[in-house]
């Protein structure tokens, strides 16, 4: 048998971790002096109920090698092959921690799925149906490695406070962009992120517009219609129903799927983020 396993940030939803016998290993969420585990024992609303108390964000942490050896060694023992999937190694030193700790077994695999939350999701969702249906290591690695730069992956983010607080944009651009009513678009690209487009208006309104900018095929562009994330802190279910409707509109997806995402996205966006992921056709 061969065991998928991932770090927290994949931001699956408990259903599919169950159903597909996926193991997450969670990163760590540093509120103040207290260190806590993603999804463990701390949640969203306590990161944002300890950003609004003390005016600072919760900081994230890594896994260092001998935390991901820790990790692998009794899955390694029990099943024929271990893959892991890590969040983009520019993102984050989880990559390169895991795979130092690899080096140490035989059956151990490392992944870069170049990439966050749900985005790294799908590749992790479809390891673990590959792996449920009798793929091997070897096989499935070269899949997901060829499938990890066509996930389309971005998000729209409501204030840009918490990228403010969390020193990813000055003062003066999150000033103006509350002003303005400016929603930024932060998107994937290359396992980076960069800012795409900037709507104008409200949230809900910026959100229409997104959706369909996303999923407009380009030129020469064609979607997979397998599967389409909507994930979201802490989004109103007004808001994701809304989101549904324009996806139903402009796509049929065999399935679209509402996920939550964790602390780690949540601690640098805030609670008003909301994004559709999907894979693009090779």
């Amino acid at each position: 048998m061969i065991k998928i396993t991932a770090d927290s940030v994949c931001d699956l939803t408990p259903a599919i971790l169950e159903e597909l016998d996926i193991t997450l290993v969670p990163l760590y969420i540093h509120a103040g002096d207290q260190v806590f585990r993603d999804g463990v024992d701390i949640t969203p609303e306590e990161v944002f109920r300890f950003a609004e108390t003390h005016g600072k964000l919760c900081r994230t942490g890594a896994l260092n090698s001998e935390e991901y050896k820790d990790f692998f060694a009794p899955l390694a023992s029990r099943y024929e092959s271990v893959i892991h999937i890590n969040i983009g190694q520019h993102f984050s030193i989880c990559h390169q921690n895991a795979c130092v700790a690899a080096r140490e077994f035989t059956n151990v695999y490392v992944l870069d799925s170049q990439n966050l939350s749900s985005g790294s999701g799908h590749l992790v969702y479809d390891a673990a149906l590959m792996a449920r249906d009798g793929v091997g290591a070897q096989e499935i690695c070269r899949r997901i490695q060829e499938e990890a730069p066509l996930v389309d992956a971005s998000f729209v983010i409501d204030r840009l406070d918490y990228l403010y607080k969390g020193g990813r944009c000055s003062g003066l651009e999150a000033i103006g962009a509350r002003l303005l009513s400016i929603k930024p678009c932060i998107e994937v690209a290359d396992g980076k992120m960069r800012v795409g487009k900037k709507y104008r208006g409200s949230f809900e309104l910026c959100l229409e517009r997104y959706v369909e900018d996303r999923l407009r095929l380009r030129e020469g562009d064609s979607i997979d219609k397998s599967r389409l994330f909507i994930t979201h802190p802490a989004c109103s279910p007004e808001t994701v129903a809304r989101v549904r409707e324009v996806v139903a509109k402009l796509a049929t997806f065999e399935e679209i799927i509402e996920t939550r995402a964790g602390c780690t996205i949540s601690s640098h966006c805030g609670p008003k983020t909301l994004g559709v992921l999907f894979k693009r056709l090779p």
